[in-house]
């Protein structure tokens, strides 16, 4: 087949040679491939590999809201202050994983404990934008 390559020509590529002018004419320029193009033509992942990953630890962090206090507003706290965060009462917690925003949520007292319902997942396009935000 016209398609197809010869093992020489592999080879004399691989080498960083390049593929000879006969090559390049016959098989044309060579066309721009996306990851995301690539990732569609793979075959589904295999559960036992992904299996790999249940034990890797992560850290997670839960922000309820942010504020700055100089040295001295902080030297002043006591038993009872009061901070005043910069979200309102009921906004969307974010939720971090590995200091990357990942997810929002809402707190929640469950037997006496308090926790979080993860309400909305971060698409890859907010996290990136958020990443970059952030520096």
């Amino acid at each position: 087949m016209a398609d197809e390559m010869t093992q020489a020509e592999i080879d004399a590529l691989l080498s960083g040679g390049g593929l000879g002018a006969e090559t390049e004419a016959k098989l044309g320029p060579a066309q721009p491939v996306s990851l995301a193009a690539l990732a569609e033509n793979l075959p589904p992942a295999d559960p036992a590999n992904i299996n790999m990953l249940y034990d890797v630890e992560l850290e997670v962090k839960i922000e309820l809201g942010r504020t700055m206090l100089s040295v001295e507003d902080i030297l002043r706290l006591r038993e009872g202050s009061i901070i005043q965060l910069d979200k309102d009462a009921g906004a969307p917690v974010d939720i971090y994983v590995n200091n990357r925003l990942v997810a929002e949520g809402e707190v929640l007292v469950l037997n006496d404990y308090f926790c979080v319902r993860v309400t909305n997942i971060l698409s890859s396009k907010e996290r990136a934008i958020n990443q970059s935000a952030s520096f």
